[in-house]
């Protein structure tokens, strides 16, 4: 599948072309400059032809942070079979501009020079001043007024070889295409595809984990907190499962967000919703924060399977069971996610994550036989009778699973409304210790006899 690459310095707008491509908002834009700093790859369509599509950080000399945007870009182009390479057609061309260009048409790669904001005939004037770029193929268009984009569009496409469109390799997988595959009947067999958000605060290595688990630099990683600010995502192969890593923007308190930081966390619950699993990336060289428990409490609000990650490990100056009774005691409601020490910068236990990301996802999609889930409920009860309700008896008939991802459970009763949370947390229990349920959530929705439609209701929430 032939590479697209948009490369230009920052705010000439290059996320705008690649989501007018792509034909929706995926790319985080904005009229702050540097808004995008990883890539962001898509499949896409172009008349009847598919590429891969590649959006770049902007290109510019400032500081360390844009340096290494301006590495990764430059390798996208280097690896693409297209480059895009932008300008805005309202200002005088820049020289950096002309020898960066020059420097990739050395490249002998098919590259066009695309003159952005050209949004009406007086601003077409201004083109002539950029052949001095020495470009055989330059095209004046305006992305926000859809103005000569099918021009670039078919050139493109003409340059894209006659192929039936192909099932994705492992390096070309797209994240959001392994959604459309979700949509499938519930009882149906194991997906092999699992979606994984690594989430946490600003700065405990989210970013530095992506790379380590990808075993290459594919995240943008600084000191400065904030840099990441589009969702990452990028799939590998293991052990005939495809797991997608997505590395989400930092999350800091309400009071902290600032300017294009309000995206970055509307696309951070997006993908939330759309996950399976989630890396709760905590920093164990400091202290925890309350910060750390609101976002945890997102992994709850999903209703995700869950890992804890303690990264930094190295620098961690408690020990293991110290971590871990801090952590049962501070994030009681995942009381169900194992916890793993990690060294993202050394990599050290990185890779017992594979492992423990399949298990999880089985115990969270798993399905548990009728008989074998009503004979331990009905042992819990006798073990421990539900207390009545305004001085009537409280029953479970019986109990079904509805749902997977997490499991879910209606409890048919008598007077469901007579189900105290406390005896339901009772009942999760006892289903933990017969059933193997690490890492995820369990659900269980007390309902009347008849019901159907309510059940119904909830399998898809």
């Amino acid at each position: 599948m032939k590479k697209i690459a948009i490369v230009g310095k920052p705010n000439v707008g290059k996320s705008s072309l690649f989501n007018r491509i792509l034909k929706r908002r995926d790319a985080i834009i904005s009229e702050v400059a540097g808004t995008t700093r990883d890539i962001k790859k898509r499949v896409v369509t172009i008349g009847e032809k598919e590429a891969e599509l590649i959006d770049t950080g902007g290109i510019e000399d400032r500081d360390e942070l844009f340096e290494k945007v301006k590495e990764k870009a430059l390798k996208s182009a280097e690896e693409a079979d297209i480059i895009l390479y932008m300008v805005d057609g309202r200002v005088v061309p820049d020289e950096n501009d002309k020898k960066l260009f020059r420097s990739l048409q050395k490249l002998g790669k098919d590259i066009a020079l695309v003159i952005n904001k050209i949004d009406n005939d007086r601003l077409e004037e201004n083109v002539w001043e950029f052949y001095s770029f020495g470009a055989k193929n330059i095209f004046p268009i305006s992305v926000s007024h859809n103005r000569k984009v099918k021009k670039l569009l078919d050139w493109i496409e003409q340059k894209l070889p006659k192929e039936k469109k192909l099932v994705l390799e492992e390096d070309e997988l797209d994240f959001d295409s392994f959604l459309e595959e979700f949509e499938t009947p519930r009882k149906e067999e194991e997906s092999n595809l699992i979606n994984v958000a690594i989430i946490g605060r600003v700065n405990v290595g989210k970013s530095s984990l992506l790379n380590a688990l990808l075993k290459e630099e594919r995240a943008v990683v600084s000191d400065i907190a904030g840099t990441t600010i589009d969702p990452i995502d990028e799939a590998v192969v293991y052990n005939d499962k495809i797991i997608t890593f997505i590395d989400t923007a930092g999350i800091r308190r309400r009071g902290k967000i600032l300017g294009i930081e309000k995206y970055a966390l509307n696309r951070t619950e997006k993908m939330l919703e759309r996950a399976d699993i989630a890396l709760l990336v905590l920093d164990a060289s400091e202290g925890f924060a309350e910060q750390d428990e609101k976002i945890a409490g997102l992994v709850d609000k999903y209703k995700l399977g869950c890992i804890i990650v303690l990264n930094k490990w190295d620098k961690a100056e408690k020990s293991y069971e110290e971590a871990v009774k801090e952590v049962r005691s501070r994030f009681k409601f995942l009381s169900y996610a194992p916890i793993v020490t990690v060294s993202a910068k050394t990599k050290k236990r990185v890779h017992k994550l594979f492992d423990l990301v399949l298990k999880i996802y089985k115990n969270y999609s798993q399905w548990i036989p009728t008989s074998q889930l009503n004979r331990v409920i009905k042992e819990a009860v006798q073990r421990h009778a539900i207390p009545g309700y305004y001085g009537k008896s409280v029953n479970i008939l019986f109990a079904t699973q509805f749902d997977t991802k997490p499991p879910k459970i209606a409890l048919i009763m008598n007077r469901p409304e007579g189900l105290h949370f406390s005896y339901k947390r009772y009942l999760i229990n006892k289903l933990r210790e017969n059933f193997d349920l690490e890492g995820t959530p369990v659900i269980l929705v007390p309902r009347k006899r008849g019901e159907r439609e309510e059940i119904e209701e909830e399998s898809h929430q």
